[in-house]
């Protein structure tokens, strides 16, 4: 009996760079549900508040990643995407989507958000239109993609290595150093706005969490009420040292009049 040969893995084809042309029609798929948007701002939130975006970055969600690969345009979406330079528009243009290499760097790192129904976040699909890991791991070649469930609160960090995507182990706080952006990317539960959910977060080297605006007004609503109570107990123990000292004067003038009913002098003649 002859042996078969193992099929052949598809060969990549041609990968170019080109600008889509202003009449290209998007895909315009909506999300999924309404956490999905809240998970996508709040990590750019905290970025933006900690002074850590620049005007040459590219940060976007639900945001057209763009590749000709043989003659066909393929364009994917991810849920939360990091560009760190791109090049700056002409006065007057409107970014509608971004291709690598020709209009700046390749992302950094690219997020998915898994729903109810997984949408192909793990798709290795090599055939047209590609599934989202194979155009993010073979035709991108991104360094770094997340994959984070938040009903479960699980988070999937692959890292790229020799052109393979390796899933990445957090530390003991269960969180992933991105060297690259010198800050940590980890699972918070807590509550935002309405939701009470698993929300993806940064820490920077040291461990401090980057806040939320919200955060942020709180932390300095308790600073002012720490002041106030501050001041109230100063006020307080001031009170109260007057008020011991008006009553030791009230018992030494009574003490003072005893003596001198007795006839009691209770003044001393200078010598």
């Amino acid at each position: 009996m002859l042996a078969t040969a193992p099929l052949a893995k598809p060969s990549l084809p041609e990968i170019a760079w080109e600008r889509l042309p202003d009449d290209f029609i998007l895909p315009d798929e909506p999300v999924e549900n309404n956490l999905q948007p809240l998970l996508a701002a709040a990590l750019r939130e905290s970025l933006e508040l900690a002074g850590l975006i620049l005007e040459s970055m590219l940060i976007a969600s639900n945001f057209g990643i763009c590749a000709t690969v043989g003659n066909k345009t393929v364009v994917k979406a991810p849920d939360w995407v990091y560009i760190p330079e791109v090049k700056p528009l002409l006065e007057g243009e409107v970014r509608r989507s971004y291709t690598p290499k020709i209009e700046g760097d390749l992302p950094l790192i690219a997020l998915e958000f898994v729903s109810e129904a997984e949408g192909g976040e793990y798709s290795i699909n090599p055939h047209y239109p590609y599934g989202k890991w194979y155009f993010y791991e073979r035709i991108l070649q991104i360094p770094l993609y997340g994959i984070f469930h938040p009903k479960s609160g699980e988070l999937d960090l692959y890292r790229l290595v020799e052109g393979k995507y390796e899933l990445q182990s957090p530390d003991e706080n269960m969180r992933f150093w991105i060297a690259e952006m010198n800050l940590f990317l980890g699972i918070w539960a807590g509550k935002k706005a309405e939701f009470s959910a698993s929300w993806l977060r940064w820490w920077d080297k040291s461990g401090s969490l980057l806040l939320w605006g919200s955060e942020m007004v709180e932390r300095e609503r308790q600073l002012i009420e720490q002041e106030r109570q501050r001041t109230e107990q100063e006020r307080q123990r001031a009170e109260d040292a007057e008020s011991r000292l008006q009553h030791e004067q009230v018992i030494r003038q009574r003490l003072m009049d005893r003596l001198k009913a007795l006839g009691i002098d209770t003044h001393l003649d200078d010598e």
